[in-house]
């Protein structure tokens, strides 16, 4: 089965044998990250570094001044964490090693965005703000990141992209320090913990139907017994509706699901556009589409007449496949995400088994997370693996 690693550019550049550490792997493919969330990472070979602080989300490549010339919303350049065409210098190595490169390219997700410009902001019931998480219901966040899109994803020699936080993003996020476990939200609090009361989502819930602030107020009061602690609040969309009510629950998701859709639509579009033929375009995918986080929640029929391709977490399990096999269609790419760095909860020594287990849950190849962030003996387990598998 077809594997990619993925890998930032700071694991490769300054180091001569990066690129050929992952060739070694086994692997046909590297998906390197082009536009990137705040991040520290490891970098457990590198010879001029161990930890690399990414202090906000950025392009690692120069963005077109043309492009961008007078918007207000525009992407920001990397730091001296990765300066210049820091994507391009990777590239170049990683394609002289033989691989096949592919960008990553991480949307509605960028703090500093959400500081410098709060009205861009996830607002919730209770009016604070998540500058973790750009609204997609926005007109000029929606054609921010349509564009953030088309001009990551194709960097000059780039095979494929897959696209990351196309969608909505809400509550669960590690920002900082984080500390929200206290109350243990579940699946349906985290739902109307993530509904968004920005003026465009206040209007879209008008078209539904809705009257905001009475909207607001029910879900605040739905909540109340979750912060007391006695009431439960999974139970997957059952647990929404009868936390909400049906009718309430039902319309703010329509509202939400178009405005998800009609983004995924337009920035895969927009990628299109601008690349060369042959080009790949995968999501990575929840197939629940009311999720919210990295892996945009979709709808598995939808999204894959649109791209081509999910890319789907399957670490601890490769359930979340089987909505994806079963809507597909023929020539879908359907790549399990398993993590293999084993101090992030990965298990490289099972990755044999796990891919094979994918596979038969329809998974057509295999995303590896992370060549960079891996220890020594990881990679091994995962040549090992690969080799079996």
């Amino acid at each position: 089965m077809r594997a990619s690693a993925f890998v930032y550019p700071w694991d490769v550049n300054g180091d001569p044998a990066a690129a050929e550490c992952v060739a070694d792997l086994g692997v046909e493919q590297v998906t390197l990250a082009a536009a990137y969330h705040s991040t520290r990472a490891l970098t457990p070979r590198h010879p001029r570094h161990r930890v690399v602080t990414a202090e906000h989300a950025a392009v690692l490549y120069p963005p077109d001044t043309a492009r961008w010339e007078g918007r207000e919303l525009r992407p920001y350049e990397a730091g001296d964490w990765a300066p210049g065409d820091a994507y391009g210098e990777a590239a170049a190595a990683l394609a002289d090693a033989g691989l096949e490169v592919h960008t990553w390219v991480v949307l509605a997700h960028n703090s500093r965005l959400g500081a410098e410009h709060p009205d861009t902001s996830v607002v919730n019931a209770y009016g604070d703000r998540y500058p973790w998480a750009p609204c997609i219901a926005q007109p000029a966040t929606r054609a921010y990141l349509t564009d953030l899109a088309a001009e990551a994803a194709t960097r000059p020699g780039a095979r494929g992209t897959e696209l990351e936080s196309l969608g909505w993003y809400g509550l669960a996020h590690l920002h900082a320090h984080d500390k929200t476990g206290g109350v243990g939200l579940g699946d349906a609090g985290q739902y109307l913990m993530s509904l968004c009361f920005c003026p465009h989502c206040r209007e879209g819930y008008g078209v539904q139907g809705l009257e905001p602030d009475i909207l607001a107020a029910a879900v605040r009061a739905a909540l109340e017994p979750v912060w007391r602690g006695a009431a439960p609040s999974d139970g997957g969309w059952a647990g929404v509706e009868k936390l909400l009510g049906e009718g309430y629950a039902n319309a703010t998701r329509a509202w939400r699901d178009e405005r998800a859709r009609t983004l995924q639509e337009a920035a895969v579009a927009a990628v299109r556009a601008a690349a060369p033929d042959g080009f790949r375009v995968l999501l990575h995918a929840d197939p629940v589409s009311y999720h919210c986080g990295a892996n945009a929640g979709v709808d598995p029929a939808h999204i894959l007449s649109v791209a081509d391709g999910v890319v789907v977490p399957c670490t601890g399990g490769a359930g979340l496949l089987t909505p994806f096999a079963e809507r597909g269609r023929d020539g879908a790419v359907l790549a399990a995400n398993l993590t293999v760095v084993s101090g992030m909860g990965g298990r490289p020594d099972t990755l044999a088994a796990d891919a094979a287990l994918a596979g038969e849950l329809g998974a057509t190849e295999l995303r590896l997370y992370h060549a960079g962030l891996a220890s020594d003996g990881d990679l091994e387990a995962v040549r090992e693996g690969l080799r079996v598998g």
